[in-house]
């Protein structure tokens, strides 16, 4: 189930693809980790992987949509996912310069400027990273309010002016598509700079990390209607859905990182003896590392199947809507649970400088708090709740797409409008087809979660409390991850035991948010009575615990990273 770069054991359909992500991992392993840390505790930016990047056209072959570059160029999301994964893998740095280049050059593929398009495939060719200039540092994720201007100078020419805050890859980006207004009007508008113009100020990082989260202004930077991608409704509409095409890559990184911390863990674990016992012999170290796998597990079962449905949405399916802010924000949180169980197992020795454990445990609070809000992605899996669970449409079976194709409907996806009219399949048939006796018990918790909502909904008190509303979207957001888990468990024919230790966790945590929600000061004894059915104790099996528990203590010496 886990990534090994050192048996590469990832499927790609074709060559050309196996051949470039096993260029990516040759790479970093001839790099070694102490290579890696030194450049981490020194925030050495990655110039020797852009470099790398440019002399084997990795941007240009995974940035670039199908026509505007080289026959290998695509924008195919299974692959640019295992891409995020694999340099998740060895660290936030090598994730975050893609990640951010993605956002960057995306606007350009969604807006409607040809020429603009040509120019961005020739500087993904060139070498050059890319940023997506979109939130100021007065109002952060407040996107209203950006007060970036575009000052229309009359015959095809404007200026630009104004700042930008957290902005990645803004100290080198030969891209960077900024978001602002057209002064004296009330179009939105994206145009695009250079971070090397002499108009444009790199203030600083704004971070001290490796990444580069830079402040950057521009002072009546020279702009024509060949720099602009995109004005007026269409370039808010452009905005939103490159937040939806390339923030998917976050629950990815979170993959990666702590991938490389679990091997980590159980090398040391079960090498280190102590009280004339081998840690990995004591009770409670073998549940702390079931708990991390099986949730690790679980994060790869739900993003793995997200990514079908984005690669198969059209204007008629576009059920990605939720469970794309769901790998953004469920799988990054759940990433900060599977360090902490690890932590808690190596102790001290995840402060030592020398692992790369030290690195992961740092950066792994990065991808929900830094680069993907859970509380703004919260609000918007909410909205999806009544349809979801009450009124279920019938669409064709998504298969597993790993298959080599552009993902068109991408850069097609249409106004960002109309979220609450979007209708699910029916999670029950995946439920129901499933007998395992910890499934079982959260069928019984989904069961007890509809009567609270059909019985004791929310009040409109209630419901105007973000506080309480987050609550309440924990527990619904652990019944689509569930959903999803069990679609992509179904394609890998997962073990029964597996499956049954991932909801032991999902039981145990349906139990916690909800004695949390039913706690919160507005709830009404009703709804605290309806909420407490909810809390279950999950189904033990000693035997089932030690078969999953020896697959799992087989993992050490697997991987481990070279010098």
């Amino acid at each position: 189930m886990l990534f090994n770069p050192q048996k590469h054991n990832f499927h790609y359909k074709d060559q050309e693809s196996q051949q470039l992500m096993q260029k990516v991992i040759d790479f970093f392993e001839a790099k070694g980790l102490k290579s890696i840390k030194k450049d981490w505790h020194d925030k050495v930016w990655n110039y020797e992987f852009v470099d790398f990047m440019k002399d084997n056209q990795v941007l240009a072959t995974l940035m670039t949509p199908e026509g505007y570059g080289d026959p290998s160029a695509r924008w195919d999301t299974y692959r640019n996912t295992k891409f995020a994964e694999i340099i998740g893998f060895y660290g936030i740095t090598y994730w975050y310069t893609f990640q951010v280049s993605m956002l960057g050059v995306a606007p350009v593929w969604l807006g409607s400027n040809e020429k603009l398009k040509h120019k961005a495939a020739q500087l993904l060719q060139e070498g050059y990273v890319c940023a997506f200039g979109l939130s100021e540092k007065e109002h952060g994720a407040d996107i209203y309010s950006s007060e970036m201007k575009l000052v229309d100078k009359g015959n095809g020419y404007f200026e630009g002016s104004g700042s930008k805050y957290y902005i990645g890859n803004g100290n080198e980006a030969g891209l960077v598509s900024t978001f602002g207004k057209v002064e004296n009007s009330d179009d939105y508008v994206f145009f695009v700079v250079d971070s090397k113009h002499p108009q444009y100020t790199c203030v600083k990082n704004t971070v001290n990390e490796q990444i580069h989260v830079s402040e950057y202004t521009i002072n009546h930077y020279p702009i024509t209607a060949e720099d602009i991608s995109e004005r007026g409704q269409k370039a808010w509409d452009d905005m939103l859905n490159t937040i939806n095409i390339c923030k998917f890559n976050l629950g990815f990184a979170s993959i990666g990182l702590c991938e490389h911390a679990f091997y980590e863990a159980i090398n040391h674990a079960a090498h280190r003896n102590i009280y004339g016992k081998y840690v990995t012999d004591f009770p409670h170290i073998q549940r702390l590392f079931a708990d991390a796998y099986a949730r690790l597990c679980a994060m790869k079962l739900f993003s793995e199947r997200a990514c079908d449905y984005m690669r198969s949405a059209s204007q008629d399916d576009r059920r990605y809507l939720l469970f794309n802010p769901m790998v953004k924000m469920k799988v990054t949180s759940q990433g900060e649970e599977v360090i902490n169980h690890l932590w808690d197992v190596i102790a001290a020795k995840g402060f030592e400088q020398e692992p790369f454990f030290e690195t992961a445990a740092h950066e792994i609070r990065m991808l929900p708090k830094l680069e993907g809000t859970v509380h703004v992605n919260m609000a918007l899996v909410v909205k999806f709740m009544q349809n979801y669970l009450f009124n279920p449409k019938d669409y064709p079976v998504i298969p597993h797409r790993d298959d080599v194709a552009n993902d068109d409907f991408l850069f097609n996806q249409g106004p960002t409008r109309g979220l609450g009219k979007i209708q699910f399949h029916d999670y029950q048939q995946t439920y129901d087809a499933v007998k395992l006796e910890n499934v079982e018990i959260f069928k019984q918790q989904i069961a007890a979660f509809k009567d609270y909502l059909l019985h004791h909904s929310p009040s409109q008190d209630q419901a105007r409390d973000v506080d309480y509303i987050l609550a309440m979207g924990e527990c619904f957001t652990l019944i689509v991850y569930g959903h999803l888990i069990l679609e992509r468990a179904q394609h890998l024919a997962t073990e029964d035991i597996l499956i049954n230790e991932i909801f032991d966790v999902l039981v145990r945590d349906m139990s916690h948010y909800a004695l949390t929600l039913a706690n919160k000061p507005s709830s009404t004894s009703g709804q605290y009575s309806a909420l407490r059915l909810m809390q279950h104790k999950p189904h033990h099996d000693q035997e089932r615990f030690k078969a999953l528990w020896q697959s799992i203590y087989s993992l050490s010496g697997s991987y481990t990273a070279l010098d």
